[in-house]
């Protein structure tokens, strides 16, 4: 899997097609990333005896891999230009 933690994507697929979002966690097995702000879920949560209250939970649910692409940097993205500027002079 080339998507690291902490690597900015963007969602190229399903419900939350265009969103950008910092990886939080990789689910290598499963090849399923968690995006943050991507793919909100909510769980009804019932009280329990040990004094958490109940309530509606938002978490944010992992997004298959093939669905997100990641985002190259400023700073890359000029390095590759540079790179493909250089192999056009030499062609030249």
């Amino acid at each position: 899997m080339k998507i690291k933690v902490g690597d900015q994507v963007k969602v190229i697929a399903g419900a939350s097609k265009g969103k950008t979002g910092k990886v939080l966690q990789t689910l290598k097995k499963e090849n399923k990333v968690v995006v943050e702000n991507v793919n909100i879920r909510k769980r009804h949560q019932k009280p329990s005896q040990t004094g958490t209250t109940g309530g509606i939970i938002e978490f944010n649910a992992p997004i298959h891999v093939s669905n997100v692409q990641k985002i190259e940097s400023e700073k890359a993205s000029k390095t590759t230009a540079k790179k493909a500027s250089k192999k056009e002079e030499k062609k030249d």
